[in-house]
């Protein structure tokens, strides 16, 4: 129960690592309040998560202020208290899309979800996090805000801001002792992952670049935010951790 009494507010866990990184927090002890874009995703999760805890699920699009600062608000009721201890932004989207065929809708699109989004989250937050003079934020990366990979700048670029988005807020709050860690996973076995345009052939041909020889698990990727989360990492601010199977060691 390392995180027992903790209301944390997590954004896109109406499924893939957002589901998994709620359904731990739970198990953890914690209360949990998330979004989703996606009423389906809200429905099937809300149904799944209920048995581990408390949790509510709103639907928000994370690339809107004015519903973000909304679904804080619902987020505050339902905590019965303005107290937010931990906040995770996982909310994205990815596709593989070459730079010729890149659209100005595509680009934006993406930067507003990936990384607008996550800016849209910590600017609610962060001042319930003052006022209370502790908080986590934990910002989903990417190995691909690290390094290029072909056909997809637009999510590389968006995955990059994220890491100095996270060390800026690292460094201008420490004196609130509020804590901004991101976290950036290789390949992970999820939805996301087929829905980007990633073909079976594709799939076999990446694996050969991992040391361990496969795709991580929305599991391990959960388990390393709850380690993030809880006062066990208390020292841990303003960096990256990777989560990639020893992707990055040859890149």
């Amino acid at each position: 129960m390392r995180l027992n009494g903790k209301n944390a507010v997590i954004t896109g866990c109406g499924r893939g690592i957002g589901l998994e990184i709620a359904k731990r927090f739970l198990q953890e002890g914690a209360i949990v309040v998330g979004c989703d874009v996606n009423e389906k995703h809200i429905e099937n999760a809300t149904k799944l998560l209920s048995k581990y805890g408390k949790i509510k699920i709103f639907k928000c699009d994370v690339s809107r202020y004015e519903d973000v600062q909304n679904f804080i608000k619902k987020a505050i009721d339902f905590f019965g208290e303005d107290r937010i201890n931990i906040l995770v932004n996982n909310a994205g989207i990815a596709r593989h899309t070459k730079f010729e065929d890149l659209t100005p809708e595509i680009w934006n699109n993406t930067i507003a979800v990936n990384l607008t989004g996550q800016f849209n989250t910590c600017k609610a937050v962060i001042p319930t996090m003052i006022k209370q003079r502790n908080g986590v934020i934990l910002n989903m990366s990417s190995v691909n805000g690290i390094f290029a990979e072909g056909e997809m700048i637009h999510y590389d670029v968006s995955k990059a801001g994220i890491l100095l988005l996270t060390k800026g807020i690292a460094w201008e709050f420490a004196k609130y002792n509020i804590r901004s860690v991101s976290i950036c996973p290789g390949i992970i076995s999820t939805e996301l992952v087929k829905e980007s345009g990633m073909t079976d052939e594709a799939e076999k041909e990446f694996t050969k670049k991992i040391p361990l020889g496969r795709f991580g698990t929305v599991e391990e990727v959960a388990n390393t935010y709850v380690f993030l989360a809880s006062d066990e990492a208390s020292y841990i601010t303003g960096t990256e951790i990777i989560v990639d199977g020893g992707q990055m060691c040859h890149q």
